[in-house]
């Protein structure tokens, strides 16, 4: 079934050009079917273009298909461009592409590692470099950087790089937000908790070359997520891309959105583990200063 026919048309004044990351499976895709389904315009993304198009089955004018890179910054950088020429502006951008790295810290070569942040950080980054400027002729926009409930709670065994990523792509969605609520721009970190996409697949998900037999707690998790999670994860990918359309259709969005009831109560339990610590060592900490007047 064509796009087109699913169609609902929106006002010229409320339709928004949506820019998204890794769009051509998973959330990315959902989210570009539901932007269109609602009468916006997206430029999509993907490594491959054959398979973004045929997700999309293009022949709308309100679709732009676009293989890119993530981690080639020349790559993102014509996308943009591109999207600018065939829209006249970019309103919302979803840095969603990324993909998951297991493997024990100590196991992790240096090239893992590296090649898993610059999917998941750096390439974001490449996004927000050359689109900014757009964003800030415009006085508006909103930037959606998906993160995971991962890089909120932490502590999983076997997930440090790609838990790291999240944290710091995080932590950049709350500076960014600080740096540019003057222009009128917004930005949102995504939390999302276990969703049903091809995360876990073997085509996604990425494992250390080096196994270390002590780090038992790091193989169970793998072995979890990969033997018994894939495919029953309790969040569907249609419901989060709603979710991220509802939250760029208002005009006070969240800094941080959790997304799925796990990822909530995840979040709960780490916001309570550290309010603990906190209180557990409160006195002690507080000692640190300097006397008042000193």
């Amino acid at each position: 079934m064509n796009i087109s026919d699913t169609q609902h048309s929106q006002p010229a004044a409320t339709s928004k050009v949506w820019f998204i990351t890794g769009a051509a499976r998973g959330l990315g895709l959902a989210l570009a079917r539901q932007v269109l389904a609602q009468g916006h315009r997206v430029a999509a993304t993907s490594r491959n273009l054959a398979s973004l198009q045929n997700a999309l089955i293009e022949g709308s004018d309100r679709v732009l298909a676009l293989e890119v890179d993530p981690v080639s910054e020349s790559a993102v950088r014509a996308a943009i461009e591109q999207a600018i020429a065939t829209f006249g502006r970019i309103d919302v951008i979803v840095n969603n592409a990324g993909f998951g790295q297991q493997g024990a810290i100590e196991a992790l070569s240096d090239a893992e590692l590296r090649r898993n942040l610059d999917v998941n950080v750096f390439a974001p980054m490449h996004v927000l470099r050359h689109a900014l400027p757009h964003l800030r002729r415009q006085r508006g926009g909103h930037i959606f950087n998906i993160a995971s409930i991962a890089g909120f709670h932490g502590g999983y065994a076997g997930w440090g790089s790609y838990i790291a990523g999240k944290f710091a792509l995080a932590g950049l969605t709350e500076t960014l937000a600080a740096e540019v609520a003057e222009l009128g721009i917004k930005a949102t970190v995504v939390y999302p908790g276990p969703f049903r996409t091809e995360f876990l697949t073997k085509d996604s998900l990425a494992t250390a070359q080096q196994a270390i037999a002590d780090y038992t707690q790091a193989q169970a998790s793998l072995d979890l997520h990969v033997n018994t999670m894939d495919g029953r994860q309790a969040g569907d990918p249609d419901k989060l891309a709603l979710l991220l359309l509802q939250a760029a259709s208002v005009a006070e969005p969240p800094l941080h959105l959790f997304a799925g009831r796990i990822a909530n109560e995840l979040a709960e339990q780490k916001m309570a583990a550290v309010q603990k610590d906190m209180a557990a060592w409160r006195g002690a900490s507080d000692a640190t200063d300097f006397p008042e007047g000193a």
